[in-house]
């Protein structure tokens, strides 16, 4: 297994709202794609202001231990996507994100468990396929990553966490193992809020406990990653398929049994699985 390495934070100043895990394993080949990942995350989510200055090229190397080649890689990137822009000989600063009428998911669209179930729907017709491009063109890398976000779900488990980190980590490391960078464009801009339990309290109330529910999820996604390991395209989409739905299936029962419990006067343990109320949006 790659060894981890534990990265320090900075006291004070702009770097302490880049959102980074504070251990990563390095990529020679993912570094570019991690850094792009933390910088537009935190600034689709707000922690970066329109306007606002980036670090340094200097200051993001130290931050994220990468050459200055991939910090200038990873600033390029931002600027195709229209998230920041650089004024030569004064810095990099964030952008204001206009409403164009694009496509677009945000917080606001996860207010109830039927807005969770739709999405899920939407991600059994992309991943699915993404799982089944993986298995054609995964490499070596690839599956070192998926093994790296498995094995950090377990350590997740262990210290009683909900391991949202890990298992968003896991689906995106099968969306770049498709070789196109679209699939993990789009599972950028989605971010961990595609992840049921950001939005429900799944894990409290499944029927087979905390624990179990977590254990299946990872399951599941060893399922996916032997498929794609051993290159049978047909059997990643399925095993991609059998996991989303059945997150799909399980919110379909919790909710027909809250309906069931409401108009019987009963209190639903299910009530606490209703969606959490989405952020306030930063003006």
């Amino acid at each position: 297994m790659t060894s981890r390495k534990t990265l320090s934070s900075p006291d004070t100043g702009a770097n302490d709202k880049l959102l980074i895990a504070s251990q990563r394993v390095r990529r020679p080949r993912g570094l570019v794609n991690e850094v792009v990942d933390s910088l537009a995350a935190g600034i689709r989510e707000g922690r970066m202001q329109p306007g606002e200055k980036l670090p340094t090229e200097a200051e993001i190397m130290v931050r994220f231990d990468v050459s200055r080649t991939v910090v200038r890689e990873s600033l390029s990137r931002l600027q195709a996507s229209s998230l920041v822009e650089t004024r030569h000989g004064i810095g990099t600063f964030v952008l204001a994100q206009h409403d164009t009428g694009n496509f677009k998911i945000t917080a606001e669209d996860f207010a109830t468990v039927d807005d969770v179930i739709s999405v899920l729907e939407l991600r059994i017709s992309l991943e699915t396929e993404a799982a089944g491009l993986a298995a054609q063109r995964r490499t070596d890398e690839n599956l070192r990553a998926m093994e790296n976000a498995l094995h950090a779900f377990q350590d997740s488990i262990d210290i009683d966490s909900d391991a949202v980190p890990p298992d968003f980590q896991f689906h995106m490391e099968v969306a770049r193992s498709t070789g196109n960078r679209h699939f993990a464009d789009l599972m950028t801009y989605l971010g961990t809020m595609i992840i049921p339990r950001t939005r429900i309290n799944t894990t409290q109330n499944a029927p087979e406990g905390r624990l179990n529910y977590l254990q299946r999820v990872n399951s599941e996604h060893e399922s996916i990653y032997n498929a794609i390991r051993n290159q049978d395209s047909e059997a990643a989409r399925a095993a991609m398929r059998t996991h989303l739905s059945n997150s799909r299936e399980r919110l379909r029962r919790g909710k027909n049994v809250h309906t069931m419990q409401r108009e019987s006067g009963v209190q639903p343990a299910w009530a606490s699985l209703q969606a959490k109320s989405p952020p306030v949006a930063k003006k």
